[in-house]
């Protein structure tokens, strides 16, 4: 630590806002350009909002217009409905998208009082720090769900660097983040394609329908495919589907592997855990010791999609980067779905993502409540689907595996961007690093 750096108290630098609490029956999920209420599950684990990966609900009543965010506004979690505090105090920045968004209850808005002393960018990087989030922990009521509040969020005491010296590590830190984010916009991008042609392909027929209207081809499909299409949708058990075309199931084109490993059993080996936390915090596999994960975890298999059980109506379907020199395990919330010979694990992959297909395993899910409900395997095997012939597949392989490819070549880069970033964190705002030094 250098002499330079001053203990201070954070309430000195800044001041928490609590936020409004808007009413929950004039909240709609039906999005028509009316602001967003921000909610605790709109963030990522690690830092950031996720909106385009989760529910965004807008409201309709009225509120005090003081409520209204502006763009770079940062904004913490103060409750974690988890005894552990995982993700008290996790920080997320107002995006500049030309959206209105609403400061929700249980969240604190962060006011800088001296700008000359702290930089907003730096105190990003502070609240995602360990130790800001266990003193945190350590100051919550509550024992099955934690709570902060502005007081004890002010309260936090740190050692703080020069304003030039905190701007360095900003953006340091900054720029592993926007190259994080640039490859996660990049990956929604080539995603979204893949998920399109899907849709537009397999769900809505839409080829066909252009070639029963007499259309002399389809944006994006080859004339060979087009010309190789029937011409007309017929009854199926599903309703209108290509006329030839065939009705199976998720059995009838996959498998569901069970093999299970114990990694207490290798207690010192380093596994790559795929788990619904991780999940949610980015889509990067935890790296953990085996004498640190608990309970049976699936193998995951070379190939293999995995989707989740819990709450199926929300998306959590993961292609598994491949092994970066260690065995990968995954939750056993997880199904490992691995495609039989002719079958894409990217067709699959983009079957388990449509939104009905979601809501079609949703209906026959087990639980108590819409926030528990588990998909059972023999369901998500007897889901039916309309398949299109072999000619058809090999197109869209064609098309959307080499989207794919790129996707999973950005989230392994991106890995590595957030193992390095959370490696330097810690040790920049210690002074045990520098950025001079890092430089050199």
């Amino acid at each position: 630590m250098r002499d330079d750096w001053e203990p201070v108290r954070l309430g000195d630098l800044v001041a928490i806002e609590h936020g409004w609490p808007f009413k929950s029956e004039e909240f709609s999920e039906e999005l028509t350009g009316r602001p967003i209420v921000v909610a605790i599950g709109n963030f990522r684990y690690d830092g950031g909002f996720r909106f385009e990966t989760t529910t965004t609900k807008e409201y309709r009543g009225d509120y005090p217009r003081s409520y209204e965010l502006l763009p770079g506004d940062t904004l913490l979690i103060m409750t974690c409905q988890t005894s552990g505090g995982e993700i008290l105090g996790i920080p997320a920045r107002v995006p500049d998208d030309d959206r209105v968004y609403l400061h929700n209850q249980r969240l604190g808005k962060v006011v800088v009082r001296v700008p000359d002393r702290i930089d907003s960018a730096f105190l990003y990087h502070l609240f995602r720090s360990r130790d800001f989030n266990q003193a945190l922990c350590a100051t919550a009521s509550g024992s099955k769900i934690l709570h902060t509040a502005p007081s004890r969020i002010e309260a936090y005491e740190f050692r703080c660097p020069p304003i030039g010296t905190q701007r360095e590590i900003a953006a340091v830190l900054g720029s592993l983040e926007d190259k994080i984010e640039l490859n996660q916009r990049t990956n929604r991008a080539a995603e979204g394609l893949a998920r399109a042609i899907f849709k537009a392909w397999f769900v809505d027929f839409e080829p066909v329908k252009a070639k029963e209207a007499g259309a002399p081809g389809f944006p994006g499909m080859t004339p060979a495919t087009f010309d190789g299409l029937p011409e007309r949708l017929t009854d199926s058990l599903l309703g209108p589907a290509p006329q030839g075309w065939q009705v199976q199931t998720v059995g009838d084109v996959a498998t569901l592997s069970k093999q299970q490993i114990n990694p207490q059993d290798y207690a010192d080996e380093l596994f790559e855990h795929f788990s619904i936390p991780a999940y949610d915090a980015g889509q990067n596999p935890v790296v953990e010791p085996g004498s640190g994960i608990m309970s049976q975890k699936f193998v995951v298999v070379p190939g293999c999609v995995l989707l989740s059980k819990l709450n199926p109506r929300i998306p959590r379907v993961w292609i598994p980067a491949p092994p970066n020199g260690r065995r990968q395990i995954a939750s056993t919330e997880f199904l490992v779905a691995v495609p039989k010979p002719e079958w894409s694990r990217e067709f699959l992959y983009c079957l388990f993502q449509q939104e009905e297909f979601r809501d079609n395993l949703a209906q026959s899910a087990s639980g108590t409540s819409n926030s528990h409900q588990r998909v059972r395997p023999s369901d998500l095997l007897a889901r039916a689907f309309v398949v299109p012939p072999k000619a058809i597949l090999d197109a869209f392989n064609n098309q959307v595996v080499p989207q794919m490819a790129l996707r999973e070549a950005l989230q392994a880069e991106s890995s590595k961007l957030v193992a390095l970033r959370d490696y330097l964190l810690p040790r920049l705002l210690s002074g045990r690093a520098t950025v001079r030094r890092l430089q050199n």
